[in-house]
């Protein structure tokens, strides 16, 4: 459900023209793993989305690296936002020529790296890849805190340590995100948030680890210029992060439209976004996000007592720390299978569109057996750290005795979306972290009541999901530079209600307020039932090491 759904009080069909041709709206553009995705919203009124936009796209493997060509970013982004404005006009009959501000996000982590001529030195390197083991290993033991394998400095020190020759030409490395806001307003910027996933972030000053820096500089000195010279500024929410130049323009909308001018937020990463989306940025408040790949966000109210190689210490986009349970593989797998199940409904003379597909296997899974049966389901297309895997097998394993229903597949297939998720989470539990709720969103919650409620099994906790589920990420950007008009016009001008500049409160009495939640508690039978899944699925992650070792991606036996 998104966030126009029926328990919002929709504006009335002049007011929302109105808006929109008055440019009173915030537009966010979000860069997923297989969908670029665009979101208009009432700048008034953040809860009211106006117009959507998005166009498919994938990552591709070119030389044992996931990327995506810069092409087709633009081309992407273009086609989004052409979407966006064609749906406005369908619902509203008017066609948006300006806004009162803009938001980018996109995945983070990875490697974008440019040379004193703002020249792309390497192909994208995005946070997918699992190349950076060395490097991240190295750099952990120097900072002693965890650096996982997709960050933004694991990648550029795995370059250091290969000595790749581009390494000494670099002047600027950035996220994704950091990537378009540059090329539409000109400045080297990064959300606290998205930084975060580049490189740690000092909680007292909110901004890069000085202490941090100066031990890296000394370390790789002679191999790579200074960090300071290299990585985005870093603001916080609230902050304007510049304006749309005519450069940007031309590149966001090449009918020439939309004028220079409009501003911007800082742009953040989709962890970010999906704790605005989900209204999970206080402490003890947290969210899980599942698309191509699941990650789960805690906001922390004291520090971890050791270093944990499960968990990514990041921060919401107004600097709090949080710890995060990154896992490469989320939903891709189950899709695959839909895709399966679907082109047998065509072939057996019945076709069924995938959203059919999707909600017969999820209510099957229903009445599989609490513990799947026996089966089991791996969903690692890619590596998976968490999980001691450096490239990714897709299995699906039965013993002879296991209960091999449609029923118990498909619950196993739900389990597998959530299994290295869960063993991850577990160790927060044992680091004493508390929560007072998890908010879930994205795809795999559409259909009620099925993937929140193994979720809550596999996080023995309550899962809540609103009305933001499908939206996700473009609409909490939008948000965000919503947030960055509001605390400008406050700057400006003293209103009653929520400060501007405090995002939980902005969250919860102008865009929260409101909102429908649907809460499922964690049912005892499904908490066994998916503890003993568990139980199989971390004892069988030798067989799957053993068909990485033994399976290359060709089929042939390495």
């Amino acid at each position: 459900m998104s966030p126009d759904a029926s328990s919002r009080t929709p504006l009335s069909a002049d007011a929302a023209a109105q808006a929109i041709l008055d440019g009173r709206t915030a537009l966010g553009v979000e860069f997923g793993s297989t969908r670029i995705k665009a979101c208009l919203i009432d700048l008034d009124d953040p809860s009211t989305v106006l117009a959507v936009g998005a166009h498919e796209w994938e990552n591709q493997y070119r030389d044992k690296l996931w990327t995506y060509p810069l092409d087709d970013v633009w081309t992407g982004l273009q086609a989004a936002v052409a979407d966006l404005v064609a749906d406005a006009e369908r619902r509203h009959g008017v066609r948006p020529t300006t806004f009162g501000a803009i938001g980018v996000s996109a995945m983070m982590h990875g490697y974008l790296a440019f040379d004193e001529a703002d020249e792309l030195l390497v192909p994208f390197r995005t946070w997918r890849n699992t190349n950076t083991g060395p490097a991240a290993a190295e750099l952990t033991e120097l900072f002693g805190v965890n650096i996982p394998l997709r960050w933004s400095i694991a990648h550029l020190h795995q370059a250091v340590i290969d000595a790749e020759p581009h390494v000494p030409q670099v002047r600027f490395a950035t996220t994704l995100a950091g990537y378009v806001h540059w090329r539409l307003t000109g400045e080297k910027v990064l959300g606290v948030g998205d930084a975060s996933g580049m490189f740690p972030i000092d909680s007292e000053t909110r901004d890069y680890d000085a202490e941090l820096i100066s031990r890296y500089d000394e370390h790789a000195a002679g191999r790579v210029p200074a960090l300071t010279d290299l990585l985005p500024r870093v603001l916080l929410a609230g902050e304007t992060a510049g304006s749309l130049t005519a450069e940007g323009a031309a590149l966001l909308d090449p009918t020439g439209t939309v004028a220079a001018g409009i501003p911007f937020c800082p742009p953040e990463g989709d962890a970010g976004t999906g704790m605005v989306a989900t209204n999970a940025v206080a402490p003890r408040t947290g969210n899980v996000s599942a698309g191509t790949s699941i990650f789960a966000m805690v906001v922390l109210e004291r520090a971890l007592s050791s270093v944990h190689h499960e968990l990514d210490l990041v921060t919401t986009p107004s600097g709090d720390a949080v710890a995060m349970v990154h896992c490469n593989n989320g939903a891709s797998e189950l899709g695959a299978w839909a895709g399966l199940f679907g082109r047998f409904a065509a072939a057996a003379g019945t076709p069924v569109d995938n959203d059919a597909v999707f909600d017969a296997l999820f209510r099957e899974a229903l009445d599989g057996d609490a513990d799947a049966g026996g089966l089991l389901a791996y969903n690692h297309l890619a590596g998976e750290p968490i999980a001691g895997l450096d490239e990714g097998r897709p299995l699906f394993v039965r013993t002879p005795d296991s209960a091999f229903t449609l029923g118990n597949f498909a619950r196993a297939q739900l389990y597998g979306v959530f299994g290295t998720l869960a063993l991850g989470m577990r160790v927060l539990d044992a680091e004493g972290v508390n929560l007072d709720r998890m908010f879930a969103h994205g795809g795999l919650f559409r259909t009620a009541g099925v993937a929140q409620r193994f979720l809550a099994a596999a996080l023995d906790a309550p899962v809540a999901v609103g009305d933001t589920a499908s939206e996700g990420g473009a609409w909490g950007i939008a948000v965000l530079a919503a947030y960055t008009g509001a605390v400008r016009d406050a700057s400006l001008s003293t209103s009653a209600g929520a400060p501007a500049s405090d995002l939980p409160a902005y969250l919860d009495q102008t865009v929260f307020a409101d909102a429908a939640i649907d809460v499922a508690d964690p049912e005892p039978a499904d908490v066994a039932g998916f503890a003993a899944y568990l139980d199989r699925y971390r004892a069988g992650l030798a067989v799957e090491a053993a068909a990485v070792t033994s399976l290359c991606p060709e089929g042939i036996p390495a």
